[in-house]
């Protein structure tokens, strides 16, 4: 399920494409290439499995194509295919490229080699690791198609671009040259990219492109103002951690439609679970500071802030060149194994009790919605001996009102996964109570 549906088919970020060359057009504007796919299961030296599919890539006639010799470590910039017509017939090629309106696509980077195996080493997916230690030299350690995790240097020479299809200019363009690139948090872990690297059979990777893909960032919302808004992450690993603060998107950038159909300009937001209730306008940015300012407070210094996250984008005209956030979705935030300090009440749009969490001295209101269509999620978990049932409870019907009103009492555990209110309270999207034999929380 997409939270961000692309309604725009040129807006796709494709995965890289590997074929053989099988011609050069006459006019030197386009390729041919035969689809190929790596063998499965894999082997070493990776080999091809060349299909009967033909595609058509042009080169960027305006812009240009960055174009990458592997067997002769050479780069350079092309308009056409006439400076490589010759030795290009039945090499194999591994292609970043966009498509047009009309269809057609149009190489944004091309990598070409004798052997499909030197094409086809290239990381790609999502950063697993950011080591900062050594700022002239950073590693960071990415996904490779078997999903593992593969080094790769950055150095001086290493360009960082943001994959843009529907901007051909930006899409073409480096966002960034070297480590401090990455020293600056501009690289994160989550982020989901394509790595060239300059030697694919080096005992050490050195990176020669990274293509970022999805610019993700995530963690606790903190200093939400009217212009920008905090986030800090904290891993288990914390040599991973960050705090970015991202700008807002320009109030005049398009940014999607509404589920009317009617064009978005700026940034907007929404609660997890109901991406066709979006906040946008004018007033997002107001509506996110208040959504986002509020924290839960059970008291003795427990408090639970907001988490969110977004997609960043790169250059818009209110972070210049930076990243700024298009959107945020506020996701649940996680809340310790409780117990309930007043039994469930129900209502419309929404039945309440209170939550205790285990260190706390005070209780928090949580609100679970009763309304046909967004209800909020609810099992009864019973155990007697060894047996275990869990039943999910239909809050939006009587019998489920009534089921949760006579189980979910005083001192009853309970689990609740929400996104804290601006009031203090907890919007609950799931909430799991225990009824019979008591579980023990652990560490």
């Amino acid at each position: 399920m997409r939270h961000h549906p692309l309604r725009d088919i040129t807006r796709l970020v494709l995965r890289h494409t590997y074929g053989t060359v099988s011609s050069v057009s006459s006019d030197n504007t386009s390729i041919s290439i035969m689809k190929d796919f790596p063998v499965e299961p894999p082997t070493n030296p990776e080999t091809a499995i060349v299909t009967n599919h033909d595609l058509t890539i042009k080169a960027d006639a305006t812009n240009g194509t960055l174009f990458y010799d592997v067997d002769a470590k050479t780069s350079s910039t092309i308009n056409d295919f006439s400076s490589v017509a010759m030795t290009l017939p039945n090499k194999f090629v591994r292609v970043a490229a966009r498509y047009q309106s009309d269809g057609s696509l149009v190489a944004v980077r091309i990598w070409a080699s004798s052997t499909f195996n030197s094409v086809w080493l290239s990381p790609e997916g999502h950063i697993l690791h950011v080591n900062t230690s050594n700022a002239s030299a950073p590693i960071i350690t990415v996904e490779n198609e078997l999903g593992h995790g593969v080094d790769v240097t950055v150095d001086a020479n290493t360009k960082f671009f943001y994959r843009t299809p529907w901007k051909a200019v930006a899409d073409a363009t480096p966002i960034g040259t070297g480590p401090s690139f990455v020293t600056a948090t501009n690289l994160v872990r989550g982020f989901k990219v394509h790595i060239s690297v300059d030697d694919p059979f080096a005992a050490t990777w050195v990176a020669q492109d990274v293509d970022i893909e999805i610019a993700q960032y995530d963690g606790t919302i903190s200093a939400a103002s009217l212009n920008d808004f905090t986030y800090t992450r904290n891993f288990a690993l914390s040599s991973d951690d960050y705090t970015k603060s991202l700008p807002y998107i320009s109030g005049n950038t398009p940014n999607g439609k509404d589920s009317s159909g009617n064009q978005i300009l700026g940034f907007k937001w929404w609660n997890f679970t109901f991406p066709t209730l979006v906040n946008s306008g004018p007033t997002a940015t107001l509506s996110f500071m208040t959504a986002t300012s509020g924290a839960v407070n059970f008291g003795n210094n427990i408090t639970l802030p907001a988490y969110g996250v977004s997609y960043a984008t790169w250059g818009d005209p209110n972070a210049l060149t930076g990243w700024a956030a298009p959107w945020t979705v506020l996701i649940p935030t996680p809340i310790p194994l409780g117990t309930a300090a007043t039994g469930y009440v129900n209502g419309s749009p929404n039945g309440t009790f209170t939550l205790s969490v285990p260190g706390g001295n005070m209780s928090a209101p949580v609100n679970l919605s009763t309304v046909t269509g967004s209800g909020t999620l609810v099992y009864q978990v019973d155990r007697t001996g060894l047996v275990v049932t869990v039943s999910a409870v239909d809050i939006t019907t009587m019998t489920g009102q009534n089921t949760i009103t006579q189980n979910l009492t005083p001192t009853t555990p309970v689990k609740v996964y929400g996104v804290p209110q601006a009031d203090g309270s907890i919007k609950a999207y799931v909430v799991t109570y225990f009824t019979g034999l008591k579980p023990v929380a652990v560490n």
